[in-house]
């Protein structure tokens, strides 16, 4: 299935694939053909029905230690304006199906951003965050200062966006940048058990589940619960919702197909 040079791409269980950063000589440095690279195997498994949940893993010693300083260095202000990177950015955002991140050792810079567009983070115990970007005379550039402040607060934001610190996976979970931590041998198998949780729950209202979450941060109170009853009534529409409720009348367990 693997066709990139710098990541690997597998299906694992039933309905999960795996994507794993694949750079180690550079400690999975983001570069733009990186980046490139996740943004096309998420759109094949935006289209290939049998894959539900992606996990994304930078292997057991680091998640990805920031952005490709040598290609920064080559930009200047004109050429950054033509930089191709925002738009692999936006494809990463809009993939629609969850996407579960299983974090160990460094995930700084765009590491750290590019944990932060997955719907969950698991981290090993060794796991260390931080946007450093301020080190360069620079600011994190591909939605740092804006998630990050989303899930950590403004104070906490301020003080590693600021200062470039790195957090602990204790403080990233006290403070809601992960959903949970764990022994640093076992992330990534927590991680794909929470995806087979997830894949084998009806994929329209998986779909439907994290669109309207993620509208929370982008509307007011209002219109998001305009947008959940939107997509509550349109669920009831499908086979799925029929066969949910049939399995629960019959006490037996549901077989969502997506319909």
């Amino acid at each position: 299935m693997n066709q990139f040079s710098d990541i690997r791409a597998e299906q694992v269980g039933t309905h999960i694939m795996r994507v794993t950063l694949d750079r180690p000589q550079s400690r999975n440095a983001l570069r733009s053909q990186t980046l490139a690279e996740i943004a096309s195997v998420l759109e094949a498994a935006e289209a290939d029905p049998s894959i539900r949940v992606v996990v994304l893993t930078g292997g057991a010693k680091v998640f990805a230690a920031g952005a490709d300083i040598n290609e920064l260095a080559a930009h200047d202000a004109v050429s950054i304006q033509t930089d191709p990177r925002p738009k692999y950015w936006a494809s990463i955002r809009r993939f629609p199906k969850p996407l579960i991140a299983a974090v160990n050792g460094f995930c700084l810079g765009g590491g750290c951003e590019l944990a932060m567009h997955a719907d969950i983070i698991v981290a090993g115990l060794d796991a260390k965050f931080g946007q450093p970007e301020i080190n360069l005379g620079i600011i994190p550039g591909a939605g740092g200062t804006q998630r990050l402040t989303w899930a950590v607060g403004k104070s906490l934001a301020m003080r590693m966006v600021l200062s470039g610190e790195m957090i602990d996976a204790q403080t990233a979970l006290t403070h809601g940048l992960v959903a949970e931590t764990t022994q640093p041998e076992l992330t990534l198998e927590r991680a794909e058990a929470i995806a087979q949780t997830i894949a084998s729950k009806p994929p329209l209202a998986v779909r439907a589940a994290k669109e309207a979450v993620l509208k929370s941060f982008e509307s007011g109170l209002e219109a998001g619960l305009m947008h959940e009853r939107k997509c509550f009534a349109a669920l009831f529409a499908t086979a799925d919702f029929r066969e949910g409720i049939a399995a629960f009348r019959e006490k037996r367990r549901a077989q969502f197909q997506g319909l």
